[in-house]
């Protein structure tokens, strides 16, 4: 006969197997999400960061510090008058504006890849002498083909802008393309509109545009 605070051999058993179990699963679930984490493609970093700023992946959302990675479909959001730097690849710095959302969609290798902007506003910068790689960025009003460039696409002036501060972009909208140059900007007032044709903007709109992201 077990003693009074002995448990008798079957039920010792049943317990301890519950317990490996739970041990078990937690290491488990563990191990899997490590698992993910390293599965996941690096494409940058966070190189500055004022106020809020947070991705998210299959449903997952971190907020984001200084030096914080970035992984390959991350999708980058900022809260309201924040600023975001992240440096992506070898060579490209794209800073964000306030309640901006932007997707890293595909890999960004020395700036080779797809990105989305959904909101806010972006600055687009490469290393002066890089190497160019394809890259796209996509958004509800344009496609913006980047060739190299440091350039600003956002909310400017009432309508959807790209300046371009140096290089060349080509903006595609409605079935029209148009070649954006280095001082020049293009317009589209809303998504469906066809880009206009390549102007110079005025100083006070391009310090209005890059202020909202520096």
């Amino acid at each position: 006969m077990p003693g009074r605070n002995e448990l008798p051999g079957t039920q010792h058993r049943l317990i301890r197997r519950s317990l490996l179990r739970l041990i078990g699963f937690g290491l488990g679930t563990l191990y899997a999400g490590a698992d993910r984490a390293f599965a996941r493609e690096l494409a940058g970093s966070v190189e500055e960061i004022k106020g809020e700023a947070f991705a998210k992946a299959e449903s997952e959302q971190r907020k984001l510090q200084h030096a914080a990675p970035l992984f390959i479909a991350d999708e980058v959001t900022t809260g309201a008058a924040s600023r975001l730097s992240l440096q992506l690849g070898k060579n490209t710095i794209v800073r964000l504006g306030e309640l901006a959302h932007l997707t890293i969609d595909r890999s960004l290798e020395n700036a080779g890849g797809e990105l989305t902007l959904a909101s806010g506003p972006l600055l687009f910068d490469t290393k002066t002498g890089a190497q160019p790689k394809a890259l796209n960025i996509r958004t509800s009003f344009a496609l913006i083909a980047v060739r190299g460039t440091r350039f600003f696409a956002g909310p400017s002036a009432g309508v959807f802008g790209v300046f371009v501060e140096r290089g060349n972009v080509a903006v595609s909208a409605a079935g029209r393309e148009v070649v954006v140059g280095d001082g020049q900007g293009t317009n589209i007032a809303h998504p469906g509109d066809e880009p206009t044709p390549p102007a110079p903007w005025k100083q006070p709109r391009i310090d209005a545009a890059f202020a909202s992201v520096l």
